[in-house]
């Protein structure tokens, strides 16, 4: 990897184009010449190739350096890369550090800890010493990839989370075989209820649990026993306990909802619980004098949609109290001040993404503001510089720190696509509010094309997320802009039911999915269609999952747009609660089907298929567990069996999705752009 990781960004410096070659012969992109330079262009599908990405940034305890994750596309190997970078916390001297992922640093900054593949096989954790040597040591040699390194405050040891099989529940003894037969393998035995999970596959057999290993290497110690999963470890400040989440009670995995937390010693292996109350408590984070424990979690409740509320408790876990909420969803890497007073934590609330932080004593408040995705990743000792990433409309994202007394002087620490969008004109991105029924206000975004002329008419793509419970945002979006260089507007709103906009608003479609979110995606629709600059006989819609369900029922309910496509959706829920990879789903309705199953059928897009005169394409992956492919099929079937014109796109490779794989990334575009081009008007 590391080979290749130089060679492809040593390409990449020389030029952008030198790899462009066989992908473009392969999907038929049309040839670019270079532009000359200072001369402007749009966006091409063929720039995705080049585009590149930045994670993770982490502050060096000492607040001199930072490392972060740095990936692009292979385009020789159909697949993303990435590696562990590291600069200077100005922003200088930055360059490639290894290869792995997950980088911690030491808490005296000595050394980082990292995941990378190694011996005897699969991933395993290394530790690189961070002087002018650079020497590596493989801490690990287990049999399953460990995740999640945590170091013990005192550098000696790490914290992991790994898979462990459990005990074999059943087997029987076969007669001798003839010497030389090949019998068939035995049977796969299932006998849990939740057994697998997209993009992982079949999980029936193994759990995760708690491991302690030597910095310096040796062999690692499990903490934690039983058929029950655990995660997310961490120390408390006196190293002598790691605080984690699970549910360790009888027949957990028919608890829905349900999660507690638990402490375990690390020298005798004795395990606390420290809630107790219905309802989900997760994400365990130990106050600096360890005195105090912050964690999210709610009271159990049958809504389809519950933001979770950040929580304090004493180190025993008594008297846990609440002290914010309704941050629009969960909120992330939950950060105690340095001298114990609050919290800071990514709050992500009608599209934007900003820097919260929670006093113990007081109203939570913003840190920073800006309609973009700004999040922080890590914040020095003394708690006065942050770094992170920060996104928006025609940034894709870049490494940024800020002093948390002036958060609004953000630096931008990298410039990673500086060069690819330099001389790109990209469209211009506005954003809509409107009245939905039952007064209901809604948000959301079109863009234009570029040298947009408002005098001419446009095609409209409307697309629309999945989730259902979850939200577009301001960040910058690779496939709708190019979607706009090709003379597209381009329509995304969070309708009811979206998270970002409180417990309320996200429980709107509470036992009515898909139904008023329908109303409230059309009224965007007419939003923009009202503005003058849009053909009407050219509407289109897409969506992926949720997104794909809303699509089918679209089609299902009207014949405005001209063309569609679904994409991995849910067409019948009779038959998709039993299927996906989970059980949850049995409760997003009233009652389970057999008791009755009216409510499935009358949410079920495949009911309305007698309606569909829409040419509507379906694109699914051929592993997908999330809405199996089969979901597909009956729409599949059901549409050309009353001659309505679609076609099934079957992807390889793919689980939940079509666009893991970057080649598919490219076909999805292209597919989606052909078919609209095809039933244009």
């Amino acid at each position: 990897m590391r080979t290749d990781m130089r060679t492809i960004e040593g390409k990449r410096r020389g030029s952008r184009s030198a790899l462009h070659a066989p992908l473009l012969a392969i999907f038929l992109l049309p040839v670019l010449a270079a532009p000359l330079v200072g001369q402007e262009r749009t966006l091409t599908l063929s720039d995705f190739l080049e585009m590149e990405s930045v994670s993770s940034p982490q502050l060096s305890p000492d607040g001199s350096q930072i490392l972060f994750i740095r990936g692009g596309v292979d385009r020789v190997n159909d697949r993303r890369y990435s590696g562990i970078w590291i600069m200077d916390a100005d922003g200088s001297r930055m360059r490639f550090l290894l290869e792995g992922s997950s980088p911690v640093w030491s808490p005296d900054g000595t050394r980082i800890a990292y995941i990378a593949p190694g011996e005897p096989s699969g991933s395993q954790i290394f530790v690189r010493w961070m002087d002018a040597e650079g020497a590596t040591t493989q801490v690990t040699r287990v049999e399953k990839g460990p995740s999640g390194p945590r170091w013990s405050p005192d550098g000696t040891r790490i914290a992991f989370t790994m898979q462990v099989e459990d005990a074999e529940s059943w087997s029987v003894s076969l007669p001798a075989r003839p010497e030389g037969a090949r019998w068939t393998e035995g049977p796969k035995i299932v006998d849990r209820l939740s057994y697998r999970r997209d993009r992982q596959g079949f999980m029936d057999t193994s759990h995760s649990h708690l491991f302690v290993v030597p910095a310096d290497g040796g062999t690692a110690r499990r903490l934690t026993d039983g058929e029950w999963d655990h995660s997310g470890p961490e120390w408390t400040p006196d190293g002598r306990e790691i605080l984690f989440t699970s549910l360790r009670v009888e027949d957990a995995d028919y608890e829905w909802r349900e999660s507690e937390i638990y402490a375990v010693n690390v020298e005798t292996g004795a395990i606390r619980q420290l809630t107790t109350r219905r309802g989900p408590d997760s994400g365990p984070v130990p106050s600096p004098d360890g005195r105090l424990i912050a964690y999210q979690g709610s009271d159990w409740s049958t809504d389809t949609y519950v933001e979770p509320g950040l929580y304090v408790m004493n180190a025993d876990g008594s008297e846990p109290r609440r002290i914010a909420g309704e941050m629009g969803g969960g909120m992330g890497n939950l950060t105690w001040a340095p001298d114990g007073s609050g919290l800071y934590f990514n709050a992500s609330m009608k599209g934007t993404q900003n820097v919260w932080v929670a006093p113990l004593d007081g109203e939570a408040r913003p840190v920073t503001q800006g309609d973009h995705l700004l999040s922080f990743s890590s914040m020095d000792r003394r708690g006065a510089t942050m770094v992170g990433t920060r996104s928006s409309y025609h940034e894709p994202g870049d490494v940024v720190a800020f002093q948390i007394r002036r958060p609004g002087a953000v630096r931008k620490l990298t410039a990673v696509n500086a060069d690819l969008l330099g001389g790109v004109k990209l469209g211009e991105v506005h954003e809509i509010w409107y009245r939905s029924v039952g007064d209901l206000d809604v948000q959301g975004w079109y863009i234009t094309p570029p040298d947009f002329d408002p005098s001419k008419r446009y095609p409209l793509i409307l697309t629309i997320h999945g989730g259902p419970h979850s939200q577009y945002t301001v960040g910058f979006n690779f496939s709708w802009q190019e979607h706009a260089a090709r003379g597209y507007v381009v329509l995304y709103t969070n309708p009811r039911g979206s998270s970002g906009y409180g417990s309320s608003f996200g429980n709107e479609i509470n036992n009515a999915y898909p139904g008023y979110d329908f109303d409230d995606l059309m009224k965007g629709v007419d939003e923009v269609l009202a503005k003058g600059f849009i053909d009407e006989r050219n509407l289109f819609v897409y969506g992926g999952s949720g997104g794909g369900v809303l699509t089918a029922w679209i089609v299902g309910h009207t014949d405005r747009f001209a063309a569609a496509s679904s994409n991995f959706p849910v067409i019948n829920w009779l038959s998709f609660v039993g299927t996906t990879d989970g059980p949850s789903w049995y409760r997003n309705f009233e009652k389970f089907p057999w008791e009755d199953p009216s409510e499935h059928l009358r949410r079920s897009p495949l009911m309305y298929v007698g309606n569909v005169k829409t040419p509507t394409m379906l694109m699914t992956g051929e592993l997908d567990l999330r809405t199996p492919i089969s979901q597909t099929e009956e729409f599949y079937a059901a549409l050309k069996i009353q001659k309505v014109p679609t076609v099934m796109l079957r992807f390889k490779g793919e689980f939940h999705g079509t666009s893991s794989i970057p080649s598919n990334s490219l076909r999805t575009q292209l597919y989606l752009q052909s078919w609209f081009e095809k039933w244009k008007r």
